[in-house]
C-alpha cells in the first residue's frame, strides 16, 4: 500500500526534478515563504504587546520565579 499508492507524489516529485529544479522544490519553497510570514506576523504581534506595556514584566509575575 505504501510503496504503491502513498508514495506515489514523492515518485512523481522524483521524476520531476530531471526537468525543473524548481518546480520540484515548490512545496519547499511555499513552506519557507509561510514559515518567514507566520514569523514576521508573530514579531509584529509580539511588538504591538510590548508598545502597549500590557506584559507584566515584574519580578514576581510567575509563582516559580
Amino acid at each position: 500500500m505504501f510503496v504503491d499508492y502513498l508514495f506515489l507524489p514523492f515518485d512523481a516529485l522524483r521524476a520531476l526534478e530531471n526537468d525543473s529544479w524548481l518546480l520540484a522544490n515548490i512545496f519547499s519553497w511555499l513552506f519557507i515563504v509561510i514559515g518567514i510570514v507566520a514569523f514576521v506576523y508573530w514579531m509584529l504581534q509580539l511588538k504591538k504587546y510590548d508598545d502597549n506595556n500590557e506584559e507584566d514584566k515584574s519580578i514576581s509575575s510567575h509563582s516559580y520565579l
